[in-house]
């Protein structure tokens, strides 16, 4: 039996670890914008150091078959934050200056996280809405900074500069800091982002919090902090990946400094894949087309989480999942209640900690490109159904950030086996009728639900 000293001792020493068990996790997602699928190593082996994304992977999981539901800015943002389909929230594409964005009555992952005690900040590019009700400050966010829609839409635009005369503007807090943002003021989005991060974690140890940091970068036109300015060696392209990859280590470091990074899910990833029209201003996708498309060239991403003792180090998955399953899987962990309205992600932590015989919970995910309803693929990842869709092909990529000569081209009805043929290169739709009668089943109903009939 143990004596009362011994007892104190014992109940001394256990008293923190369970209170370290039963505390809520912090979240960070990092969200580039049009990277590449191979522009950082683990997943392509660029000719620039990527060393602390490769930090990241090597202390957690690369997820190799993860999805977004649309490769445009808007529809990709609004999917990652409110686990909707754009077919549900009817957002679609890229909203410019003064849109609405998404409707208030869906509630973003940072009023959700709120609920549950959380401290809540998004640092970087938001794009989901310019109204005062729509802003980051309405939407469940304590804190931001950054600007409302991506960086090209400027006067300076390369080609439609009559389509935004208005300012481009950088807010702090629901507040214009800058009024006009110039291009002195575009090399520092990366360093401003990030510097906001590591203040707001290091303000924030002893509170549950969700960081958000969407980054206006790699999306053109590029810009790169004077410190950054050629240290790559590889163009401009490699100068910016190359300080988005400071960033992800400054902000690991500010979690290791606040003590924290033992409880703190990080999650990296990007709303779509590049654009590949700008030649040596281009990320790199292994995969078929681009930014813009329902191929896989647009909708996979590559993606990293980091949850020490949650999720295995330096492990690879081939486990298929969406954006649209973040928000009901963070809010698992944060044990947070769901919205009363529809949402269409699920909970697929079992996926992401690799637990054994988990199984996707989807039958399909969809995809889409604007308002067109392109297809669906299998929740396991292996069966891909294009519906008849046209698409933009590139056909001449352009040189010094010139955009290049796309045409307008079509596909029809098409069945892929992506494990065999990833670059969706083969249709093979009539040597597989039951699987392409069970995809088209999930594609009508998809339709019935979220889209008009055609």
């Amino acid at each position: 039996m143990l004596d009362r000293r011994t007892f104190l001792q014992s109940t001394a020493l256990t008293a923190p670890r369970l209170a370290a068990a039963t505390k809520k996790p912090n979240v960070v997602i990092i969200f580039l914008d049009d990277s590449g699928y191979a522009d950082f190593r683990p997943f392509g082996q660029p000719p620039y150091p990527t060393p602390n994304v490769e930090r990241l992977a090597k202390q957690g999981c690369a997820f190799q078959n993860f999805y977004v539901p649309q490769a445009i800015c808007s529809a990709s943002r609004s999917a990652l934050l409110t686990g909707c389909y754009p077919g549900r929230t009817k957002m679609f594409g890229a909203h410019g200056p003064r849109a609405r964005g998404v409707d208030p009555s869906f509630q973003t992952i940072g009023q959700v996280l709120q609920t549950a005690g959380y401290q809540t900040a998004v640092f970087g590019k938001w794009h989901i809405g310019d109204q005062p009700d729509t802003r980051p400050p309405a939407r469940g966010f304590n804190e931001s900074c950054g600007l409302m829609y991506s960086n090209d839409m400027w006067e300076f635009h390369p080609e439609r500069p009559e389509n935004y005369p208005q300012p481009l503007q950088f807010w702090e807090n629901g507040q214009i800091k800058i009024e006009r943002v110039n291009k002195d003021d575009q090399q520092y989005l990366t360093r401003w982002y990030t510097e906001h991060a590591v203040d707001f974690i290091g303000r924030n140890r002893q509170n549950p919090f969700l960081l958000y940091v969407p980054h206006s970068m790699p999306h053109v036109p590029l810009y790169r902090s004077p410190e950054f300015a050629g240290k790559s060696k590889h163009g401009v392209y490699g100068d910016v990946i190359s300080e988005l990859d400071w960033s992800v280590g400054q902000i690991l470091g500010a979690l290791d400094k606040a003590g924290v990074a033992d409880n703190t899910l990080v999650i990296m990833t990007s709303d779509n894949g590049p654009w590949t029209s700008y030649g040596n201003h281009s990320g790199s996708t292994p995969f078929r087309e681009s930014k813009g498309t329902g191929f896989d060239g647009g909708t996979r991403s590559a993606c990293l989480m980091r949850y020490p003792g949650k999720i295995k180090a330096g492990s690879v998955s081939k486990k298929t999942f969406c954006t649209i399953d973040l928000l009901p899987t963070i809010a698992g962990l944060a044990g947070a209640k769901l919205p009363k309205h529809p949402i269409d992600g699920k909970d697929v932590w079992p996926l992401i900690t690799g637990t054994r015989g988990a199984t996707n919970p989807h039958p399909y995910y969809a995809f889409s490109t604007g308002s067109v309803f392109e297809g669906v693929i299998s929740g396991d990842g292996r069966w891909k159904l294009h519906l008849p869709h046209a698409y933009r092909q590139l056909v001449t990529a352009g040189n010094d950030g010139a955009a290049g000569i796309y045409r307008q081209t079509e596909t029809g009805l098409s069945l892929f086996d992506m494990e065999k043929d990833p670059l969706e290169s083969t249709n093979v739709l009539e040597q597989n009728p039951e699987i392409a009668k069970r995809m088209q089943a999930y594609a009508a109903e998809h339709q019935r639900e979220f889209y008009a009939k055609p």
